[in-house]
């Protein structure tokens, strides 16, 4: 089966995009407790003071459809509309190979 990858951008409204960080926070352990997510990675932009950035790794579509329909996201579809200017950019792909390096996970220095 193929792995869904999917990077997500989404531009908070000017000012809130740590209100959206917070908010988005929140949901990251519950990524942990669902089955077909391999990957759920959230970042900043750096050159973009309203921009969050997502990189997602699925074990297949279905996964990504479980998460996307999930009770936790549509519970924060209220909060996110508050938060977001428009739409969230979705691109859609899927794993061809790469690499992860145990330092990944650890703390920085």
């Amino acid at each position: 089966m193929t792995r869904m990858a999917l990077i997500a951008r989404l531009r908070a409204k000017p000012g809130r995009r740590d209100e959206l960080l917070d908010v988005l926070g929140e949901g990251l352990s519950a990524a942990e407790d669902e089955p077909g997510t391999l990957v759920y990675l959230m970042h900043a932009d750096d050159a973009d003071d309203d921009v969050v950035w997502f990189y997602e790794l699925y074990t297949h579509a279905a996964a990504f459809e479980e998460h996307r329909t999930s009770e936790r996201m549509r519970g924060m579809k209220p909060l996110l509309g508050e938060l977001l200017a428009g739409p969230v950019d979705l691109v859609k792909g899927h794993l061809v190979g790469g690499s992860v390096s145990a330092e990944m996970w650890a703390e920085p220095e």
